[in-house]
């Protein structure tokens, strides 16, 4: 998390030194909290375990709170991503508009090349003329197929094309990009149920990854997101893009939380290099850094 500092700058501050521990330290941290994007509940089930602990002094209250959103963050968590025993691995991207999907998408492609593996790009986002070229283009850049129909082409068949394709060319992982369907639109969620559907039909089981990509400088916005594709598909994990100096960090936080979605990934750079697996401890201890 090497982009990630000074998020909690403040947070940092109140409970460095002599500060008494008092209720004035215990209000002013959950104003903190709350401004660094943690939600109204997660904040406060923050502070009030915190008062449980009946710490001494504000160093042993930061200490406290940094074990408690590390526990939050580890909580039935697997790190990194799933990869199935029967090749292909079939990873589900999705998210709204804006949110990196695709950038992203590039970056997980460029890992798996790293490392030996072939990989297969599906262009199943046909409503944009534009996502299709940027697929493309990220394709061709990470040195990996991709496989497209023209534009306003039905999502599911080049789900279905590009399953059978990877299948018939031994292709270790396929990586399916789809619309970036606002959260408000039900008939676009419908679709989105309906590629999973064709996954598993095709493939005998369901995607072994569906990322929800979000926008790590969001805030409370990404918590809707999260609930309402959760609701379309069964969501696996979240990646995060756009995780740097301007993010608060705390939403990250909150998901976990309150949905118990795992952070798989955390993208923090423009790159195709620039993506790692999601470490619980180092993004807590960056939140707190300088």
């Amino acid at each position: 998390m090497r982009l990630l500092k000074g998020i909690f700058n403040k947070v940092d501050q109140l409970l460095t030194g002599r500060r008494p521990v008092d209720d004035e330290l215990f209000d002013e941290l959950e104003e903190l909290l709350i401004q660094a994007d943690l939600s109204i509940h997660t904040t406060t089930k923050l502070v009030d375990a915190l008062r449980k602990d009946r710490l001494g002094t504000s160093e042993q209250i930061k200490d406290k709170l940094k074990g408690h959103l590390q526990d939050i963050l580890l909580a039935d968590s697997q790190i990194g991503l799933v990869e199935s025993p029967q090749n292909p691995t079939v990873i589900l991207f999705v998210g709204v508009n804006g949110v990196g999907k695709t950038t992203t998408i590039a970056k997980v492609a460029n890992r798996y090349k790293k490392k030996g593996k072939r990989v297969l790009m599906s262009a199943a986002d046909t409503f944009r003329a534009a996502a299709i070229e940027q697929l493309e283009i990220w394709a061709n850049r990470s040195g990996v197929e991709i496989i497209k129909h023209q534009p306003g082409a039905d999502p599911g068949a080049v789900v279905f094309d590009s399953i059978n394709a990877a299948i018939a060319r031994q292709a270790d992982v396929v990586l399916i990009d789809t619309a970036g369907r606002l959260h408000t639109k039900s008939n676009l969620m419908d679709e989105l149920a309906k590629i999973g559907r064709i996954i598993h039909r095709t493939l005998g089981r369901n995607p072994d990854e569906t990322l929800l990509v979000l926008d790590a400088t969001t805030g409370q916005n990404a918590v809707t997101q999260a609930r309402e594709f959760s609701a379309a598909v069964p969501i696996t994990g979240i990646a995060l893009s756009k995780l740097d100096g301007t993010a608060k960090g705390g939403i990250v936080i909150t998901i976990k939380d309150e949905l118990g979605l795992p952070i798989k990934l955390a993208c923090t750079g423009e790159t195709l290099d620039d993506i790692e697996d999601f470490d619980a401890k180092a993004f807590v201890d960056a939140m707190f850094e300088d």
